[in-house]
């Protein structure tokens, strides 16, 4: 009798890793459009190597300006979290803490726009027609 509960634990054990791994497999999302859009740019576009070498230093500068929006935005969402405390509703400081979170999303938002057409400028017309399409095919995309 002591050895079937250890067969029952081992046989749970080994299923729940199956369970995991088969849902990794069937459930596993889709990338995020950026993902793919970055993918589809350096696998798709067949760009020469001065071309991805100057893309890949506007990536490098674009880094850096996202990280201090994100650093801000979690800044803000900090504020907002301390408003909410404080206030217990919507009041003016929740309000002025929205209000700044969305000042900084919209300032990532017209960087990224920025850093997508410096990409696009480096690229021939051929290319830049197939970027525009899936630029369009990445902003209409139905929400996951």
């Amino acid at each position: 009798m002591g050895r079937y509960p250890v067969l029952i634990v081992l046989a749970a054990f080994l299923a729940a890793i199956a369970g995991v791994f088969l849902g990794r497999m069937l459930f596993t999302p889709e990338p995020p459009i950026e993902t793919r859009f970055h993918a589809f740019l350096h696998r798709e576009l067949e760009l020469d190597a001065a071309q991805t070498a100057r893309i890949e230093a506007l990536e490098r500068e674009f880094a850096v300006q996202r990280s201090r929006y994100e650093q801000e935005m979690r800044t803000d969402n900090r504020r907002l979290a301390a408003a909410i405390l404080a206030e217990k509703g919507y009041g003016p400081a929740v309000a002025n803490a929205v209000d700044r979170s969305h000042h900084a999303m919209g300032a990532l938002q017209k960087a990224t726009l920025q850093h997508l057409f410096g990409m696009r400028s480096v690229l021939k017309p051929d290319q830049a027609r197939r970027f525009d399409d899936a630029m369009v095919q990445a902003l209409t995309a139905p929400q996951r």
